[in-house]
């Protein structure tokens, strides 16, 4: 894997790269749509293709519970299973084992959980984590962490960095006695940890680069700590991280957090939030907020966004998506999710265009402005 910086914005730390993977180029800032089970939902592939998806993203606890390495091995890994010939990053499993599974033991060797689908027990440690991974075949994998919660002590967090960081070290070790199962040549990438806490950040960023990995990944953030306290740790973060390789924020977040992240100098980015949030109603929009639910998109037949591209966003009109929200209906969840999809795909290409261009910064205080506004 290969990353190329093409510039920086001024006055800002916001950059526009290329990651050169064997199955394509991703273009940075990047979204990254999360295909959690290898679908991103109600999504067809020729429509992410059409937002403008570069890369989409895996979840190794889940494809390890359902359907299971035997079965993806056969199939030729995710992008054989799935049909999706692009680049596919796969978290590691961690953060899903701490929040999603039953009954977890965590110790030096791994940590022991019952699946949240059957109640069976399970133990993932970072070897197994590697070798499941390979399994899948992701062309970026997570190392195995520990994701404390965003209010933990401080003792908590040090202990927590610690097991992280030993744990890394075991990841690379494995990553370095195996090889690719498909061929194709599957970058690492290690996590920054440490909470809240900047001298825990700082010596996690340090530790790290030991590694001198594809590219590097900040995790444990968006779990609860306040937006200003989230944007001085990526600051920080970036500040000691090479900046001659790209940097993963992980499962961040809403359109200003992606921006302002963007302005610290992050190029890669995951969240839930446009399809989770679509389900449920709410369209992210350039001039705004929208909750397609409300009374007074009823009688409302102009398009969703006339200014959006994607074709459901002017093919149907706001009337129809909230009809269909409110009954319930497939289709509207389906059209929601696409919608969002392209806008986050649209906010970060157009920052690259801006950083290109020499005119990030006074796009981005316009774009903030419209985007905390409730529509």
């Amino acid at each position: 894997m290969e990353f190329e910086l093409h510039g920086t914005a001024a006055g800002s730390a916001a950059r526009a790269g290329t990651i050169t993977t064997s199955r394509g180029e991703i273009n940075t800032p990047i979204f990254m749509p999360v295909g959690t089970a290898a679908t991103v939902k109600g999504i067809f592939h020729r429509d992410l293709r059409d937002a403008g998806a570069e890369i989409i993203l895996a979840n190794t606890y889940h494809l390890y519970l359902r359907p299971g390495t035997a079965v993806l091995e056969q199939a030729g890994g995710v992008h054989g299973f799935s049909s999706w010939d692009g680049p596919v990053l796969t978290d590691s499993g961690g953060f899903q084992v701490f929040s999603l599974a039953q009954c977890r033991k965590l110790s030096e060797e791994g940590c022991r959980f019952s699946s949240h689908i059957d109640g069976s027990r399970h133990l993932f440690t970072p070897e197994s984590v590697i070798d499941t991974q390979r399994s899948i075949g992701a062309d970026i994998m997570m190392a195995f962490d520990e994701c404390p919660p965003g209010d933990a002590p401080y003792d908590y967090a040090a202990k927590s960095l610690g097991l992280t960081h030993r744990w890394l070290e075991r990841c690379f070790e494995r990553y370095g006695r195996t090889e690719p199962l498909y061929g194709r040549y599957q970058s690492l990438f290690p996590i920054v940890q440490g909470c809240v806490y900047p001298d825990l950040r700082a010596r996690s960023a340090e530790f790290v680069q030991r590694f001198d990995a594809d590219g590097y990944a900040i995790g444990g953030l968006a779990v609860g700590e306040p937006a200003p306290v989230m944007y001085e740790m990526i600051e920080l973060v970036n500040g000691i991280l090479p900046k001659g390789k790209p940097r993963y924020l992980m499962g961040v977040g809403t359109p200003v957090n992606i921006l302002e992240a963007i302005d610290r100098g992050v190029d890669m980015f995951d969240c839930v939030m446009p399809t989770r949030n679509g389900r449920n109603g709410m369209l992210f929009t350039s001039e705004g907020i929208i909750n397609i639910r409300n009374e007074k998109w009823k009688n409302d037949f102009s398009p969703i966004d006339p200014a959006g591209n994607c074709f459901a966003d002017t093919q149907y009109s706001k009337a129809y998506l909230r009809h269909l929200t409110v009954s319930g209906e497939m289709l509207g969840a389906q059209i929601a999710s696409l919608h969002n999809i392209s806008f986050y795909l649209w906010l970060v290409k157009e920052a690259r265009r801006r950083i290109l261009g020499g005119d990030f910064a006074e796009w981005k205080a316009v774009m903030t402005r419209k985007l905390a506004q409730r529509l």
